[in-house]
């Protein structure tokens, strides 16, 4: 369980710059475009962070994280690049 929740902790991340930088650069430069991709990305990056949330909780117990440990893991969902720092640091 803990490679899949390494694999959602990147694909999760990936999916929150996708959308910034959708919302930065393309939304002003292209609006058509950015309706384009905002549905899609949305909706996944939706179901990303809802499942890394589920699997944070999971492995909680599992892994021994102390509570200061799983707020970083929660907290990093929602700060650009935090995701990637996890993986890195506590996976």
């Amino acid at each position: 369980m803990l490679r899949i929740f390494k694999i959602t902790a990147i694909l999760e991340g990936i999916s929150f710059l996708v959308l910034i930088i959708n919302m930065v650069i393309i939304k002003t430069n292209n609006p058509e475009l950015y309706h384009t991709i905002v549905r899609p990305f949305g909706i996944g990056h939706g179901v990303l962070f809802i499942g890394y949330v589920l699997l944070a909780i999971l492995l909680k117990n599992a892994q021994k994280w102390n509570f200061k440990v799983f707020g970083i893991i929660l907290a990093a969902s929602l700060i650009p690049f935090g995701t990637f720092y996890v993986e890195k640091k506590y996976l």
